[in-house]
């Protein structure tokens, strides 16, 4: 909770990453800086029990977003996330005795990151828990790759789109009419709600083209640059959360733990694991992750939850998804010799 990344091998994640013609971009699997060297000497369990294991850590996200809202303050889950996210990663750093970044140049750049990537995202789909299933907000979060591959059109003159690619844009927004039910006048969810979990998921790759373009090739390690990020992010949250919240009252357990398991689970140990798959078997299926982000928080809003869904949600969902592929396509590269 979470525009795809450049196309890249395992054994090149670390290298300065340039803007790639062959892939839009990803909401959550491209590295910032180098990935350590000695990382597959330490896996000791198949990325694809990691990649199952992060596909629930966040799917259930949207399920701890909606009970920590239970009982307290959007922007107070938002606060609480971001600082044990920001503790597992600091403990992380001084386990490994990693440094954290010395240009201020880097922390400029952290600094916007921070914004698009956690405090904004986070505070958006916390309000929209209030409002909306969080079921819906989980569907809502699978159109990050349709949002970053409509802004890759704008942002990178080189990434020119295809007929399939723009096909999926087109059929992944048809899903979300389809979610929001555009022929009911769109009675039938919350709109606003809905537009602050849309608005969030657009977010996501807005920062990461800000990283892709500023982070991207930094010589500190992806810990210690995402480190550095979750704990501007939550100073930035510090900030919000004192100015425009007061100290609970009480502070109901069961919120609260779902506030801890989502930032220690969600934030700080997820952000781990993803490093690992990314350096291991490379971005273009790390990212794979996003189409089943939905269909764990739409099982598990049902299930734990008891939401209902209409029949629209689950069909919408199946259409984002959809399309959402599609604009993961790469082009075909033309062989040697032959024209057109």
């Amino acid at each position: 909770m979470r525009a795809s990344p450049p196309t890249q091998r395992p054994d090149t994640v670390g290298r300065r990453l340039e803007p790639s013609t062959t892939a839009p971009l990803s909401t959550r699997t491209e590295p910032y800086g180098r990935s350590n060297s000695n990382s597959r000497r330490r896996i000791v369990l198949d990325w694809r029990i990691r990649f199952v294991l992060l596909s629930l850590i966040w799917g259930f996200s949207f399920l701890f977003i909606k009970v920590g809202t239970d009982g307290y303050a959007p922007l107070q889950v938002t606060f609480g996330r971001m600082v044990f996210g920001t503790a597992i990663l600091a403990a992380v750093l001084l386990i490994r005795g990693d440094r954290l970044p010395r240009s201020r140049r880097t922390w400029a750049h952290l600094m916007v990151s921070a914004f698009f990537l956690n405090a904004l995202p986070f505070t958006l789909f916390a309000y929209a828990g209030t409002m909306i299933p969080s079921a819906v907000s989980g569907i809502c979060n699978a159109t990050s790759p349709l949002w970053g591959m409509a802004l890759s059109l704008v942002a990178l003159s080189e990434d020119r789109p295809t007929r399939r690619r723009v096909a999926g844009l087109g059929l992944g927004f048809i899903g979300v009419l389809t979610v929001l039910g555009a022929w009911q006048g769109f009675s039938g969810t919350d709109p606003t709600g809905t537009a602050l979990a849309l608005a969030a998921s657009l977010s996501y790759p807005i920062g990461w083209i800000y990283v892709r373009r500023h982070l991207a090739g930094c010589p500190e390690s992806n810990v210690s640059i995402a480190g550095s990020q979750l704990l501007l992010g939550t100073v930035q949250l510090t900030v919000v959360t004192v100015a425009f919240t007061s100290v609970p009252s009480s502070f109901p357990v069961v919120p609260l733990l779902a506030v801890v398991a989502l930032g220690a689970l969600g934030t700080g140990i997820a952000f781990l694991i993803q490093f690992g798959i990314v350096a291991e078997v490379g971005p273009t299926t790390a990212q794979m992750v996003t189409y089943f982000i939905p269909v764990i928080a739409t099982a598990a809003g049902v299930v734990v939850l008891g939401e209902t869904l209409r029949w629209s949600t689950p069909v919408g969902a199946v259409i984002i998804l959809a399309g959402a592929a599609l604009t993961q396509t790469k082009r075909r590269r033309a062989k040697p010799g032959v024209v057109g």
